[in-house]
């Protein structure tokens, strides 16, 4: 009996908009069934033979509510018949959501899932969910049982952000460096083409103008100007000694990113070809405090269960929460820097929570497709010290 396969078929994203640019007109429903429409156009798949669509997003209010897969279905070409579902593990979400699709086929109970994500941080602010109940006296997240096991904790990403930093030696001049070098891959990658095989444009539409009329094809976050000396400029996020800066994380943008997932019986009936197959996924639970080192005990269990050495890998993608993850993760691994988020991150590109996970997945594909590159491995921090990892055989 053969092992089942997970196979990627289709990759599509929208650039990202800066919060409250150039797709803060959008309702997040309608930007993700965009991206759907360009996921079935891309895979010529009859729109109807898609099983599910797993989306991920973690401002699961306002416009984002009321189950958002279902809506973006109902806002795009997937008939009715076509159901949805939505999740939440914080930034990782989309990458969940792909880590379910690929489950599910290799079930064999569905063939073809859309694994996608989206966000819209200019319509639902980041934390909304927990900080609009708690206004209105619904109370925390955080419980009674919680509480007790982490007595006078405060769960913050941006001091286990600054504990990462101070835990692995990086200094402000390094953070800053990397964080200019997201940059200049990400403006090398744009002016090169290499975003073109993944990015569905989109109309531009903004709060205060509506639909000007133009297409949105490039990642609003990069800065075409950058220069390493902007970057001592700008004040640390903790004021009194702080480390990390708004340069040196992710931005909050605007986005929706997705994939075409099946199985084998998919490939023949539905006629598509692969451009990759899934050779790993797996989640993993780590320190909730320090909360970003999560990434680096994923990694190693997960080459271990995989059978692959660091140096069997051809790309990574870490996500650029904050300069201080992927510097951590490098160091802690011993891993080659040239291979790592060659295209740039989210520190240039933009973060749009639920949405970033496929789109990291989205730029690993068409990297390891342009590169000529064999496997690739994904992997993101997430709030509550989680981290998923993905690894990817380009077919």
């Amino acid at each position: 009996m053969t092992t089942p396969q997970a196979y990627i078929v289709a990759v599509a994203r929208t650039a990202a908009g800066r919060r409250n640019g150039r797709l803060s007109g959008w309702h997040p429903a309608d930007l993700a069934g965009q991206m759907i429409n360009a996921l079935v156009a891309r895979s010529g798949i009859d729109p109807a033979a898609i099983d599910d669509v797993v989306m991920g997003c973690v401002g699961q209010a306002g416009q984002q509510s009321f189950n958002v897969a279902r809506n973006a279905v109902l806002s795009s070409v997937l008939p009715e018949s076509v159901p949805g579902t939505s999740i939440d593990r914080q930034c990782g979400s989309s990458q969940q959501a792909l880590h379910f699709a690929a489950q599910a086929v290799m079930s064999g109970t569905m063939d073809a899932v859309i694994a996608a994500g989206v966000e819209s941080m200019s319509r639902v602010p980041m934390g909304l969910p927990a900080t609009l109940p708690a206004q209105h006296g619904f109370g925390s997240y955080v419980s009674d049982e919680m509480t007790r096991r982490y007595p006078g904790v405060t769960f913050s990403q941006f001091s286990g952000a600054e504990h990462i930093a101070r835990a692995y030696g990086l200094t402000r001049e390094v953070l800053d460096d990397y964080a200019y070098r997201s940059h200049l891959r990400a403006i090398e990658a744009t002016r090169s083409g290499a975003f073109d095989a993944e990015i569905v444009p989109v109309a531009t539409r903004t709060l205060e103008q509506g639909d000007p009329g133009e297409s949105h094809r490039v990642d609003e976050g990069i800065r075409f100007n950058v220069t390493r000396e902007g970057f001592d400029t700008v004040r640390a996020i903790q004021p009194k000694d702080g480390l990390l800066t708004a340069a040196s994380a992710s931005q909050i943008s605007d986005g929706a990113s997705g994939v075409i997932v099946v199985n084998e019986r998919g490939l023949k009936s539905l006629g598509v070809e692969p451009l990759a197959r899934i050779h790993h996924l797996s989640v993993m639970g780590h320190d909730p405090v320090i909360m970003l080192e999560a990434p680096i005990p994923a990694t190693r269990r997960a080459l271990q269960r995989a059978g692959l050495a660091l140096e069997d890998i051809d790309l990574f993608e870490v996500n650029e929460a904050f300069a201080s993850v992927p510097l951590a993760w490098l160091k802690a691994l011993e891993a080659d820097p040239e291979r790592l988020n060659v295209h740039g991150g989210a520190i240039a590109l933009g973060h749009p929570l639920g949405a970033s996970g496929t789109r990291l997945m989205s730029t690993l594909v068409s990297a390891l497709q342009r590169r000529g590159g064999r496997y690739g491995l994904q992997t993101m921090c997430e709030g509550g010290g989680l981290a998923n990892v993905t690894i990817i055989e380009r077919l």
